[in-house]
């Protein structure tokens, strides 16, 4: 199979950075970025570029796109990884922080496809890989923000995989659980104290759960990057990737209930017509 070019936002740690590691072991060439154009990975290959990018910076952005396609000449594979979380009860965020973690989470991956599309138009080929969460699929309490942000990423995505599929463009929604990045980190996420004591039982305890998981969860980043790279040299690869066991079951449960409460109300959703 021939070599890939990957373009990765975010390679500094987590995801980011297996995925980066694992494409170059099979012999691609992978673009990364990170906020300073610095990066921990060892590279012995010359296979390995880093660009500085702030992906908040959005006059920035096609420019870096420009300078990525340059190194190559092309773009097979587009991962848009970068990105952090805000935990709390949905009532306490702040309006600054809400409109940050969208500035990143939804509008950092925006950007980067609007960037990218009209090089993998004019080669008819490519894949667009968008990271979200099982909280894109299955939020739990004290996600709410987190989970919107990458609601938004599903739905835009969703949408896109229509409309470039008939152009020779893959997109694929990469949607893991609990993995053992540094996700649950300082520099990765804020935790926002609860101070309403009604949401004790619902947000603080799914809170306190998380931050008691922190280096324990049962996913394996590398595996990861291994099940993400098979998916993208599938010939028809699918448009969820759900990743690890804890985000299948979530998943499977959350359309279980969905399809019982479907039926239940049957009656009442098909009432609305015109008689």
């Amino acid at each position: 199979m021939a070599s890939k070019t990957w373009f990765i936002t975010g390679i500094s740690r987590g995801f980011g950075k297996a995925l980066a590691e694992a494409a170059l072991a099979k012999g691609d060439t992978v673009i990364g970025t990170t906020r300073d154009g610095t990066t921990s990975i060892t590279d012995e290959t010359g296979r390995l570029n880093v660009l500085p990018m702030d992906i908040t910076y959005a006059a920035s952005i096609p420019e870096i796109i420009k300078c990525a396609v340059n190194i190559t000449g092309r773009l097979d594979v587009v991962v848009n990884n970068a990105g952090y979380g805000l935990l709390g009860s949905v009532e306490e965020a702040s309006e600054n922080e809400i409109e940050h973690l969208f500035d990143v989470n939804f509008h950092g991956t925006r950007r980067v496809v609007q960037a990218v599309l009209p090089y993998l138009r004019q080669q008819k080929s490519g894949h667009i890989v968008n990271i979200t969460s099982i909280a894109g699929l299955a939020p739990s309490a004290g996600s709410g923000y987190y989970a919107a942000a990458k609601f938004a990423v599903e739905g835009m995505s969703q949408s896109l995989a229509q409309e470039i599929g008939p152009l020779g463009i893959k997109l694929t929604l990469v949607e893991p659980g609990a993995f053992r990045t540094d996700f649950l980190s300082e520099h990765s996420i804020r935790i926002r104290p609860l101070t309403i004591g009604d949401y004790a039982e619902t947000a603080g305890k799914a809170l306190a759960y998380l931050e008691k998981m922190a280096g324990e969860q049962a996913g394996d980043p590398a595996r990861a990057a291994d099940a993400i790279i098979h998916v993208v040299e599938a010939s028809e690869p699918p448009l969820h990737l759900v990743l690890g066991p804890d985000a299948f079951r979530r998943t499977q449960e959350k359309h279980e209930q969905f399809a019982a409460e479907l039926k239940r109300w049957k009656d009442v959703s098909l009432s609305t017509n015109f008689k």
